[in-house]
């Protein structure tokens, strides 16, 4: 029976998912597995509750909203793949000396999609003994626009992913000023499923995350220009040299974990950045989100 994945949205960040898929190893695994649009980040955890898929991918920060708000949700999260946060904090000058004050007092834009990247930096900003509501930030533009607009000189500095970061640095527009992942680990994209799929269908999750694993381990040891050539279709528009040199960079900063066991560690910092920025009102358990038993069966085997 085939196992109904949804993608959360399109993002190079998420090239495991898309490389299982392509290297044919859910096949290998012995599992069918359907790749599954999301209406939006947001609309994909009603998607999984409502039974339209059976599996999605997505960050933990929205299972620990919902038990935040429905104590004993069935959502859990099962098998790791993005450990660290992808995103970045390019400025238009080189500051290879930069701090997070440095932020103060200038144009500065971050990310309006999803609210995770801001949760995370605003926290590193409060550890740093910066007030980020201080900050003159705009945060109602999306990457796209303020890729442009710090390439035109009318920002500052800008808060993105890849292949925006890759893309402003190669180009000479923008200048590396903070990784995100070197914070240390951050829980955030897992594979989320409902407990009672969790239990029923263990044996095919099983395979799924067996899959998982074997492709972190053919991620982490073939060369990003093979991989990016493999994944040329999830991305049409981008160019192979400038997708392997994303990866790379991914690589160095630990982005993907080598396995898919879903760190204390990294739930930890998630659940204190979410807190001290308000967005869960209590304390929300580690095993109440989370079951590793699936990923660590996988691994030892």
């Amino acid at each position: 029976m085939t196992i109904r994945l949804s993608e959360n949205f399109r993002a190079l960040f998420y090239a495991p998912f898309y490389a299982t898929q392509a290297t044919g190893a859910f096949a290998a695994a012995g599992v069918e597995v359907a790749m599954i649009p999301s209406p939006s980040p947001g609309a994909a955890v009603k998607v999984l509750r409502d039974g339209e898929v059976d599996v999605m991918w997505g960050g933990p920060l929205r299972v620990m909203m919902l038990h935040d708000q429905e104590p004993g949700c069935d959502l859990v999260c099962f098998c790791d793949v993005v450990a660290r946060d992808p995103f970045f904090v390019i400025g238009a000058r080189p500051r290879p000396d930069f701090r997070f004050a440095d932020l103060k007092g200038i144009r500065f834009a971050t990310v309006s999609e999803v609210p995770t990247p801001w949760i995370c930096l605003a926290n590193d900003l409060r550890q740093a003994g910066v007030d980020p509501a201080k900050l003159d930030r705009i945060d109602d533009r999306t990457m796209a626009e303020n890729e442009a607009a710090l390439a035109a000189g009318s920002l500052d500095a800008i808060q993105v992913f890849q292949p925006y970061a890759e893309r402003l640095i190669a180009s000479g527009a923008g200048h590396l000023w903070n990784a995100a992942a070197t914070r240390g680990l951050t829980a955030y994209t897992t594979l989320v499923t409902r407990r009672d799929v969790l239990a029923g269908r263990a044996d095919e999750l099983r395979r799924m995350t067996r899959a998982i694993h074997r492709t972190l381990q053919w991620f982490a040891r073939t060369p990003a220009v093979e991989i990016a050539g493999l994944l040329k279709g999830y991305f049409p528009d981008l160019a192979t040299p400038l997708f392997a040199a994303c990866i790379d960079r991914y690589r160095a900063l630990g982005l993907w974990g080598p396995d898919p066991v879903i760190r204390r560690e990294g739930f930890d910092r998630l659940h204190a950045a979410m807190r001290a920025s308000g967005a869960l009102s209590r304390d929300i358990a580690f095993e109440a989100c989370v079951d590793t038993a699936m990923a660590e069966e996988v691994v030892r085997a």
